[in-house]
């Protein structure tokens, strides 16, 4: 007979040392599971910190492979790399993303040859950093972004990626059968193994200002009229469905903390690996606080990693992989 007040099971036993909480935990938090965003920069001498973005620098082509290397060695999953070319490169076409000789694409190549199979190599299929109007995609006569002209771009950036040793492109404009497009383009060029992670969810979000910074942004307006808008959780799932149909081998929510509901959801109807993005505003929200000593920056920062990985993600980007991968060490 159970006492009233003394129930035979309590919870609370599973929690009373590190050890039994270790073992009864339900959600692991790994450095294999982070993805770590990097910046390099064309025209720059010394690396360049990231003001809205504390601890993050736009990289030199050395100092990005240094960067890269301790994070590789750290046990990180893998890198995503952004190109910021000068902005006398940039024009209405992007054309410089495709340049063998981009920033891009040399920093692919130093990565790749320094790395090799010991991470996986990622690279951003999109053409906003590369723009001098700075959207995502080619724009029409009228000035709207042309959704079969930017996906015949966004084809032409995946091939050069891949050329210059990207292991997995992702496309993060949020065309219309981009995926599609990309794994034709990819196949019919002879790199059948490399990978599309699919930005499947990309919200026309607040959160993505410091980013902006990084990579020397040309926007003048918004993009809400291709990235979805923040209340739309069914178009969410069928943008999802969509690019696991056209080939995706990964999909992605982004931003994450804000949309951990969609992750929940994706994991759910997903049979392919789900990642998030921890984006560029939610990293400064909790820099910002911990730097006030508003928060326990490191501890926020795990609790909100582990909040990412227990929605379903199987992969997070973060600007803290690098060191989360040495708190965990």
């Amino acid at each position: 007979m159970t006492l009233p007040g003394y129930p035979r099971q309590r919870p609370r036993r599973l929690r009373s040392t590190p050890a039994l909480r270790r073992l009864a935990a339900e959600t692991s938090l790994e450095p294999r599971h982070l993805v770590l965003p990097m910046f390099v920069v064309d025209g720059i001498d010394e690396p360049q910190p990231i003001a809205s973005m504390p601890g993050v620098h736009q990289h030199t082509r050395d100092s990005l492979r240094r960067a890269a290397e301790q994070a590789v060695g750290a046990g990180v999953g893998g890198l995503m790399l952004f190109g910021v070319p000068r902005e006398t490169d940039k024009d209405a076409l992007g054309s410089c993303g495709v340049d063998p000789d981009g920033i891009l694409n040399v920093a692919l190549r130093d990565l790749a040859k320094d790395l090799g199979d010991d991470t996986v190599l990622m690279a951003d299929t999109c053409l906003d950093e590369f723009t001098d109007h700075g959207h995502c995609g080619v724009l029409d006569a009228r000035g709207r972004v042309d959704n079969e002209a930017t996906n015949a771009q966004y084809v032409k950036l995946a091939v050069a990626q891949a050329e210059s040793g990207a292991r997995v492109v992702g496309p993060s404009g949020m065309m219309d059968g981009q995926v599609a497009a990309i794994r034709d383009g990819l196949d019919a060029a002879g790199f059948t193994d490399v990978l599309i992670l699919a930005y499947a969810a990309k919200f026309a979000s607040a959160f993505y200002g410091p980013f902006r910074d990084a990579v020397a942004s040309s926007l003048q307006g918004d993009r809400r009229t291709y990235q979805q808008d923040s209340g739309n959780a069914r178009e969410a799932l069928r943008e999802i469905t969509l690019d696991i149909d056209e080939g995706a081998d990964i999909i992605m929510v982004k931003p994450a903390m804000a949309y951990l509901d969609i992750v929940r959801a994706a994991a759910d109807v997903s049979p392919v690996p789900v990642a998030a993005y921890q984006v560029s505003g939610e990293y400064a929200m909790i820099s910002a606080a911990a730097a006030n000593g508003w928060i326990d920056g490191r501890a926020a920062a795990l609790e909100s990693l582990t909040s990412i990985r227990r929605a379903g993600a199987d992969i997070v980007l973060t600007y803290w992989a690098a060191d989360v991968a040495g708190w965990l060490a």
